[in-house]
């Protein structure tokens, strides 16, 4: 059972600037009015604006518009009601936890761009496991960017959690090596791989990643068993474009979304899930170890258009 604090007032938290503009918007825009092709319209727009995605944007105000031509939808209180169980629909269901696997250590590797939040994230990763009551073992594999190391040595003292890094430059794949060797030996329940905030223009970087997996494969079956991808919520549609690549070259099988209590336009998460059949399984709500929260879209819907 996790301990993750109340994930719905983190989530609240985390999407107060959302709520604010998004959620204040469409409270202002539809309640007390009658609906109107116009007002559809509008709403359109509204969701684009919102970072919904064009796709997602035009699918639900087709649906609206269906409903209010048959007078199923009258008022903009019915709309309203109308997008978010719309929207709430659009996630399949399923289970949103970070992957288990049939014998220790499970293994999740975390990608991602540079300036996302990355080494953070994975601090944060790293406290909701053992809050849970699992072991955990870093391996610093970003040895590419300067203080990356560092960053993550401190994370790993203030958590109370082991961390095998190397030298400044080592080759990513040998500490991935290490790290293996040292969480089978040390029997700990995951080890959490730190790698470089590598472009997803840069070939060489994603060849890199790729042969950080293989290492790991072979001292462990089945590893990785979660390939965690970090967005920066607060980058709109590219997020959108950085998953897509991502998707395609690293195996992602899950999403951290970072930063989501630093953008107006949550609806971003929205666009990610039209776009690729990847979860999202955290975001990060917040500065500290602590907030982080396992992403729920009821939950997520209700605050993004909360008052």
């Amino acid at each position: 059972m996790s301990i993750f604090r109340s994930a719905f007032d983190l989530i609240k938290k985390g999407l107060q600037k959302t709520a604010e503009v998004v959620g204040a918007q469409f409270r202002s825009l539809l309640l007390g009015r009658t609906l109107s092709e116009e007002l559809i319209d509008e709403i359109e727009t509204r969701l684009i604006a919102a970072d919904v995605g064009v796709k997602a944007a035009r699918e639900l105000v087709a649906g609206l518009r269906k409903e209010f031509r048959s007078g199923t939808v009258a008022r903009g209180e019915d709309a309203l009601e109308y997008l978010k169980t719309s929207l709430k629909a659009r996630w399949p269901q399923g289970s949103r936890a970070i992957a288990v696997a049939e014998q220790k250590p499970t293994v999740v590797l975390v990608v991602g761009v540079n300036g996302v939040g990355k080494t953070t994230s994975v601090a944060k990763i790293a406290k909701s496991l053992k809050d849970e009551g699992r072991t955990v073992l870093l391996a610093a594999a970003d040895t590419f960017r300067a203080g990356a190391v560092a960053q993550l040595t401190v994370w790993s003292e203030r958590l109370g959690v082991d961390i095998v890094k190397g030298k400044a430059g080592a080759d990513p794949a040998a500490v991935a090596f290490d790290a293996a060797d040292a969480a089978l030996a040390r029997g700990v329940d995951v080890l959490l791989v730190d790698t470089a905030g590598r472009l997803h223009t840069q070939d060489n970087l994603m060849r890199e990643l790729t042969k950080i997996r293989n290492v790991l494969a072979k001292k462990i079956p089945g590893a990785p068993h979660e390939v965690l991808l970090v967005l920066d919520a607060t980058s709109g549609q590219n997020a959108v474009q950085q998953a897509r690549l991502f998707a395609a070259s690293a195996g992602v099988t899950g999403l951290f979304l970072a930063k989501l209590d630093g953008t107006a336009r949550g609806g971003i998460v929205v666009a990610i899930r039209e776009e690729l059949d990847v979860p999202v399984k955290l975001v990060g709500v917040g500065e500290r170890p602590e907030d982080v929260a396992p992403f729920d879209p009821d939950r997520f819907v209700e605050a993004m258009f909360s008052a």
